[in-house]
């Protein structure tokens, strides 16, 4: 067994606890929360194993060194002092991220420049070459993080986002993150019981999620490459091993549909779910919400309406108040998951949210909110479904 080393996964606010709870099922150790990160130990095949599985994280960083710097000179003198030749081939290109929240170092560019002349320095003392340094797709990816004087180095093990799953093969305008739609699928509990329904599908992202949720699929399979494949160390049976191991993969007897009521967005979204090898489990359909009718099976409604850049307030409003009615006549007895943007959408709704989670896509702080539809009276319904557990550990704030 190779030995065990501290990992951090990089993902979006309001996912962490959903990623460390990925992590815990993958067998990960020290599992710990932090912001926007979660970080954990395993070993090298946990490292494999995290990139190719992890459906909520965006990168996996490897720590090489931890240490305090006041200015640049102390961050230089420090990066200088590793072992190069153990981490990076003086052949092979090299390129340094630098992320800085600090009152004593203003410019991340000036920090990235002072780690890589640290690096060039290191390997023309120690054997009179240096490596060269490449910023669009080299071979080794460092990170520096600094938090006012604690600095982190990383080497990254993913290289381009995890988000890029490699299906995609285009999207509508302003597509769903396919990170933020595996939070969201995984946020609601669903793992392919019922049929799922996303009646405002864009590009197919949340149907293609889900479909790979509920086969428990690894969305690593569609990438091309991870950026530790290009390490000293890598070793490629032990990869091949993560990559090639079905036994996780299940059979899903329901379905998922995906309707869109623009022809531009269904034709994007049937190539992706082609793509993704799910034209099996997923429906899709031309059809705007207006003619939604209530589905045969149980079924989970999930979906990320337009909020409007490029809408009329006038025309959103009409839009959710529109979801609304659709919800209440033809949703009944199933649970609907709304994320949006704007209080005065939620609004015009006009149905009693269970649960709000704030999380964000993209620079916005949305809300990502249950709804439990229910023919008849409110108070008989909170009759029948107090002895019901809801999906989740947390509290619906009623």
């Amino acid at each position: 067994m190779s030995e065990s080393f501290e990992m951090i996964a990089k993902t979006f606010q309001g996912l962490e606890e959903v990623l460390a709870e990925e992590l815990t099922g993958l067998g990960a150790n020290d599992v710990q929360i932090g912001r926007r990160m979660v970080s954990f130990s395993g070993n090298k095949e946990m490292l494999y194993k995290a990139n190719f599985c992890l459906r909520t994280a965006i990168r996996i960083l490897k720590p090489i060194k931890h240490f305090t710097a006041k200015h640049a000179d102390e961050v230089y003198e420090q990066i200088k002092a590793i072992k190069w030749e153990e981490i990076l081939d003086v052949d092979k290109t090299f390129a340094v991220d630098a992320v800085v929240f600090s009152d004593e170092f203003r410019h991340s560019k000036f920090v990235s420049y002072k780690v890589k002349d640290a690096i060039v320095d290191y390997f023309r003392e120690f054997n009179g070459k240096r490596p060269s340094v490449r910023i669009n797709k080299p071979d080794v990816l460092l990170n520096i993080h600094i938090a006012q004087t604690s600095c982190t180095l990383s080497l990254d093990s993913s290289g381009e986002s995890l988000h890029r799953r490699g299906y995609r093969q285009e999207a509508v305008e302003a597509p769903l993150n396919e990170v933020l739609a595996a939070g969201m699928l995984l946020m609601t509990g669903w793992k392919g019981e019922c049929d799922l329904i996303d009646p405002m599908c864009g590009s197919g992202t949340i149907p293609i999620e889900a479909a790979l949720i509920a086969k428990n699929i690894a969305p690593g399979v569609f990438r091309k490459e991870f950026a530790f494949e290009k390490w000293v160390d890598f070793d490629q049976e032990m990869f091949d091993n993560v990559y090639n191991d079905d036994s996780q993969e299940r059979e899903f007897k329901h379905k998922i549909y995906g309707y869109d009521n623009n022809p531009k967005a269904n034709e994007i979204a049937t190539h992706n779910v082609k793509a993704a090898g799910v034209s099996k489990e997923v429906i899709l359909k031309l059809q705007p919400f207006q003619q939604f009718e209530q589905p045969k099976e149980k079924s989970i409604l999930i979906t990320n309406p337009p909020y409007g850049e490029r809408i009329s307030t006038k025309d959103l409003l009409g839009l959710y108040q529109m979801i609304g009615e659709r919800l209440k006549h033809a949703f009944c007895d199933n649970d609907a998951w709304i994320l949006s943007y704007r209080e005065e959408c939620f609004d015009q709704i006009g149905l009693k949210p269970n649960r709000k989670i704030p999380l964000f896509n993209g620079p916005l702080e949305c809300e990502f909110r249950k709804y439990q539809i229910f023919g008849g009276k409110y108070k008989e319904f909170k009759k029948v479904t107090v002895e019901k557990k809801p999906y989740s550990k947390s509290k619906p704030n009623d």
